[in-house]
């Protein structure tokens, strides 16, 4: 038999999603389960992407350009420059998903065998798009009782090596909502300038932020023009998961350049996406205002919720919409698993993502759960009930 390769075995498969063939056989048993376990948003997709769509009259569905269509990245710098990105559309690369942009920027700054310091927990996902580019994910630890705040300066130069390429950071944090400050993105300024790295900057949430308080990216930092290296996406922003459409923002022309030659590779991105995306740049910002009104509330009902159950501790986030919560458990993938397999309150469950996914140290997360807040109100108050109840009937509860 013909043998599988190195790193298809290397490959990692999908923690968030691993749980579930359990799901699917406790709903055909009859279970409701309210599903915590992914960042798919049920806010509805803003009307005017919807009806672009509906209203496509081309001919031919042609490959587009493989930087992006010029209407949409001209359209795109409108809205980057409205936050003080003072870009072109020549440095935008529009991709299919920010998980392209991820994976193309990897290849294009690093070469294999060279590393990128990421703190984690982080998306999990950086893992299989690191093996697929043959780059090593250095992790630094960060903390939940400080909320899972950028670790220091100090602790990234202890695993600084001259293997070291890159750091990444994603803000507001999935998996955690952590909100990165203006000091924080101060100091990674200073270090990638002093070690010559470059900073990846994963925005994918970057319009959720709460209380009133401030999103800062790379861009907005003076001296790193040739550092930075943004990757977004319509997915979370505009609820348009399904549109696969994503971008890289670079400044550095020789990077952009290289980036593209991967992009033509790949040939282009898809044109009804960009048609969809670019009307998305005049969603209103009343839309932008009502959700995050509803995910504020959402964040709230979660946390309290989960910081009156005895024995779980969980941080109020600044952004995104996810939650890591501390549990009186022995394993996190063992009770996960036993919340969809074994245990039902009133014939409902749970799916959460266990923590253990969202961090490259082994055994690491192993009492840690993440929580997507994508569920209204009503649904989170039943899911923090079972919750409880199956904390309480658990065998392997710690405390």
């Amino acid at each position: 038999m013909p043998q599988i390769s190195q790193k298809g075995i290397n490959m990692p498969a999908s923690p968030i999603r691993k749980l579930t063939p359990y799901a699917d056989k406790a709903k055909k048993e009859g279970k409701k389960i309210y599903h915590l376990n992914i960042g798919q948003p049920d806010i509805e997709t803003p009307q005017g992407m919807l009806d672009a769509l509906k209203n496509c009259d081309f001919k031919v569905w042609a490959y587009t350009p493989s930087e992006g269509t010029a209407s949409y990245r001209s359209k795109l710098a409108e809205y980057y420059n409205k936050l003080h990105y003072n870009i072109t559309p020549t440095d935008i690369l529009v991709t299919n998903g920010g998980s392209e942009a991820i994976t193309i920027a990897m290849q294009a700054c690093l070469n294999p065998g060279e590393e990128v310091i990421i703190p984690e927990p982080f998306y999990a996902n950086y893992n299989g798009f690191a093996c697929s580019a043959d780059v090593i994910v250095k992790p630094i630890m960060s903390h939940i009782e400080n909320g899972f705040a950028l670790p220091s300066i100090a602790e990234f130069e202890k695993v600084i090596t001259d293997k070291t390429k890159a750091i990444a950071i994603c803000n507001p944090n999935n998996p955690t909502g952590y909100l990165y400050s203006r000091e924080e993105l101060e100091a990674l300024r200073e270090l990638c300038l002093k070690y010559d790295l470059y900073l990846f900057s994963d925005e994918a949430y970057r319009e959720f932020c709460y209380d009133g308080r401030e999103f800062i990216s790379p861009m907005h930092l003076q001296g790193l023009e040739e550092h930075v290296v943004v990757f977004d996406t319509v997915s979370k922003r505009y609820s348009a998961c399904g549109a696969r459409i994503g971008c890289i923002i670079t400044k550095n022309k020789s990077l952009y350049q290289t980036a593209l030659k991967f992009a033509q590779a790949r040939l282009s991105p898809s044109l009804e996406g960009q048609i969809a995306g670019e009307a998305a740049v005049d969603t209103p910002d009343s839309y932008f205002e009502a959700v995050s009104k509803e995910y504020t509330a959402r964040r709230d009902t979660l946390v309290n919720g989960l910081n009156r159950i005895e024995g779980v501790f969980c941080p109020n986030p600044g952004g995104a919409f996810y939650v890591v919560a501390r549990l009186p458990i022995d394993n996190a993938d063992a009770f996960c698993q036993w919340m969809l397999e074994t245990f039902a309150y009133e014939n409902e469950t749970v799916m959460m993502a266990p923590a253990t996914g969202f961090y490259s140290t082994p055994g690491a997360g192993t009492n840690e759960v993440r929580l997507a807040y994508v569920l209204n109100q009503q649904d989170l108050h039943k899911a923090l009930v079972c919750l409880e109840k199956g904390l309480a009937e658990y065998p392997g509860r710690t405390i």
